[in-house]
């Protein structure tokens, strides 16, 4: 499986998540749609043909999910998904939008550009003090007590990319089924998932995690191509997002020259037009055949095994703390910690440039130190990597 990848070897690679080096067969299929476009664009790509490209890859992500290709739509990145969500979700007056003070840029932008162009009311909460010592109970119940009769979504990220914390959503969709039993369909809180550091690190559908809207890149855990992602939602909950960006579809051109409202699946709708990079787009089936064939739970193991091991032999190190959760049942394959007396910028240079380590700052504001062990990596390889963050004295 490593000899599909022509990642380097000089180094241990624990930040191939973050943008992935593609396998053989996504390489492959990049540059067959690619030379198809350079010989004739026209008969390859232009007007509606996309049309039968993306259904195939809306048809391969739905398998992967668990889920219907109409419920589907294609973005060209999480942070794409997240504003088309966030900007065109249709709210009543006085409804409100909760977060958490964990999330993400992409989730706290989005919503501040939401709040600036109507006013939307979006409160921040925390869902815990101390990400290492994180529970289920802790969460749920903290997300429970802040939800008001006005609260209508709940903008949150399962895996916090930032300490590792991996959100109990199947908890959370449970208690809120609880509140929306009292509520009418349009008064549903909602629950929205920047889900890009579980997906495909998680052997895990859409039915499992309970969620109403998912968003996320193929980029990152699956080694799909670069510049791709999805928006899936509940087929019930779809109709209350309001395209953002005119789509193009056969449907959405019948609706211009008829002078109507488009009719398709919301997800169609919802889908951005204009010319992508399509041959990045229609390779995204080679990378979930990829995924599929090693083994979708094969994978989730062989990612949770390394990073407890890692999470372990971290928090031996005097000089070590281990914000992530050790108990995999709250936390994913992200790995972070702080290392006295080093900020993470400079353990960072130092791991990649005299040990061969190649980690992350994570970009926020106290950034944190972190590694992603993935299918890429070997657990003979974790002590190599304790070692070296040993040597940060």
């Amino acid at each position: 499986m490593r000899d599909q990848f022509t990642l380097s070897r000089d180094y241990l690679q624990f930040s191939a998540f973050v943008l992935a080096s593609h396998p053989r067969q996504v390489r492959d299929a990049i540059e067959r749609y690619r030379d198809a476009l350079d010989a004739d664009p026209i008969a390859a790509g232009a007007g509606f043909i996309d049309e039968d490209g993306s259904l195939e890859v809306r048809t391969s992500l739905a398998g992967f999910l668990g889920t219907d290709a109409d419920d589907v739509a294609l973005t060209d990145s999480t942070t794409m998904g997240l504003a088309l969500l966030y900007g065109g979700l249709r709210l009543g007056s006085g409804q409100e939008v909760l977060t958490s003070e964990h999330d993400f840029y992409a989730t706290h932008q989005a919503l501040r550009l939401r709040h600036q162009r109507g006013g939307v009311p979006v409160r921040k909460i925390r869902l815990y003090d101390d990400p290492a010592m994180a529970t289920p109970d802790e969460i749920v119940t903290r997300i429970v007590r802040s939800i008001t009769p006005r609260t209508r979504v709940l903008a949150l990220t399962w895996v916090n990319s930032d300490n590792g914390v991996k959100l109990p959503a199947r908890a959370i969709a449970d208690a809120l089924r609880d509140i929306n039993a009292r509520r009418d369909l349009s008064d549903h809180v909602l629950l929205c998932l920047d889900g890009v550091h579980g997906f495909a690190a998680e052997n895990i559908t859409m039915t499992d995690l309970g969620c109403d809207f998912f968003a996320t890149s193929t980029h990152k855990w699956l080694h799909g191509p670069r510049g791709t992602g999805l928006l899936w939602g509940k087929p019930e909950h779809w109709p209350f997002v309001a395209p953002v960006i005119p789509n193009f579809s056969r449907e959405g051109y019948e609706g211009w020259v008829g002078d109507r409202d488009p009719v398709a699946a919301p997800a169609i709708l919802n889908t951005p037009g204009g010319y992508h990079s399509f041959e990045q787009r229609w390779a995204v089936p080679a990378a979930v055949r990829f995924h599929e064939t090693i083994g979708r739970a094969r994978i989730a193991k062989r990612i949770t095994s390394q990073a407890t091991l890692l999470k372990d032999e971290l928090d031996r190190l005097p000089n070590v703390r281990v914000l992530t959760p050790r108990d995999p049942s709250i936390s994913a394959g992200v790995v972070c910690c702080t290392v006295e007396g080093w900020a993470a910028a400079d353990a960072e240079h130092e791991l990649r440039a005299v040990h061969k380590v190649i980690a992350t700052e994570t970009p926020y504001a106290q950034p944190h130190l972190r590694f992603g062990p993935t299918m890429l990596t070997a657990p003979e390889q974790i002590g190599r990597v304790v070692k070296a963050v040993r040597a940060l004295r």
